[in-house]
């Protein structure tokens, strides 16, 4: 793919001006070349099943109903998993205890989501108490320090992977407006025409401002991340004002020119956007997914209730998936009210598709 033209994204999304796609890190940030040589992450389906055939759960599921990190682990290696990924909203003494008994319980991590352990002036888990958008030059440095603490958290662990949060146009509120004219039916009418039209011209006008900010700071952490052997995986959001954009995504890897960064796929993110008639999902995977290092699956029931338990929804998992690269990681990421019968199901459905 060429710098100054990309092809046509599904649905209302827009392509960007070329003049921006030939913008690249700034200043010092160029003079870095020590993992230049960017290659896309080719698929490879075939009827063996994917490389990474063990499944991994998320501790999103738990974590908040126990105060032993230990007690997390057992918990979902008893629904038998033995691949974890440590979610956010794990404080500091739970992080510690599971790193203490991971040998113990005996339990892989396979990716961390940023950011972990939760900040201890967070009293709430919130993956985006601090953003590397933010206006406040203080606070993109904190998710900057914040995210470099999770990189060396997850090689402390093992794991390959973080999943990042790359920020939001915080200036915005379209999303809602959008998801309310959808869940009233009027998705195919003028007014949520004009609603939509309206929300893309809002997020173009001021889209390079907030992208060149996550820019900045995503380029600190890639650096730290290849020098400590992990990959970035960046995660597509549910809403319409977060960045980047999957017009926005390309442009951002391109720009990044970090061959230890990759797109992260949350399923049920997706679906709602495919929902909201922002993207057709099957069309934006088969574009993206050779690049995907990795997935968030969960399901959704219309319009927009995520985080369930697989094929208990309306996501197409079996028409899906093959679009994805055979080495992506595959992680259950489970709301805490999914039951462990809802988790179990799914997880023998899932093997029986795609692990055969």
């Amino acid at each position: 793919m060429t710098a100054g033209k990309m092809p046509a994204l599904p649905s209302c999304e827009m392509d960007p001006k070329p003049s921006q796609t030939r913008l690249s890190r700034q200043g010092a940030l160029e003079q870095s070349t020590h993992h230049r040589a960017t290659q896309p992450f080719l698929p490879e389906w075939g009827s063996a099943g994917y490389i990474n055939a063990v499944l991994s759960f998320s501790t999103c599921w738990n974590s908040s109903r126990h105060s032993s990190g230990q007690a997390v682990a057992e918990e979902i290696c008893g629904l038998g998993f033995r691949r974890i990924e440590l979610g956010h909203g794990l404080r500091a003494p739970m992080v510690a205890e599971l790193l203490a008994a991971k040998e113990r319980v005996g339990f892989e991590v396979s990716s961390v989501h940023c950011f972990c352990p939760l900040p201890p002036e967070v009293i709430v888990d919130n993956p985006d108490c601090y953003e590397f958008t933010s206006h406040r030059p203080e606070d993109r440095r904190r998710a900057t320090r914040l995210a470099i603490q999770t990189i060396d958290m997850a090689e402390r662990f093992g794991a390959s992977t973080v999943v990042v949060h790359a920020g939001r146009v915080r200036t915005l509120r379209e999303s809602e407006n959008l998801r309310r004219l959808a869940a009233k039916g009027n998705l195919f009418d003028k007014e949520y025409s004009r609603a939509k039209l309206e929300a893309v011209k809002k997020r173009e006008a001021v889209s390079e401002t907030y992208l060149q900010r996550s820019l900045d700071c995503l380029a600190e952490v890639a650096d730290h991340a290849a020098k400590m052997g992990v990959t970035l995986g960046i995660e597509n959001r549910e809403d319409y004002e977060a960045v980047p954009s999957e017009r926005e995504i390309e442009n951002l890897l391109h720009r990044l020119e970090a061959s230890n960064v990759g797109y992260w796929h949350d399923f049920g993110h997706a679906q709602i956007k495919h929902n909201l008639g922002l993207i057709s999902h099957d069309q934006w995977l088969e574009r993206i997914g050779s690049r995907a290092v990795g997935c968030h699956v969960h399901d959704v029931k219309w319009p927009f209730s995520d985080h369930q338990a697989p094929f208990t929804g309306e996501i197409p998992f079996e028409k899906l998936v093959p679009r994805l690269s055979k080495t992506a990681e595959f992680v259950f990421e489970m709301s805490p009210r999914v039951s462990r019968e809802a988790i179990l199901a799914a997880k023998e459905r899932w093997q029986t598709l795609f692990n055969s």
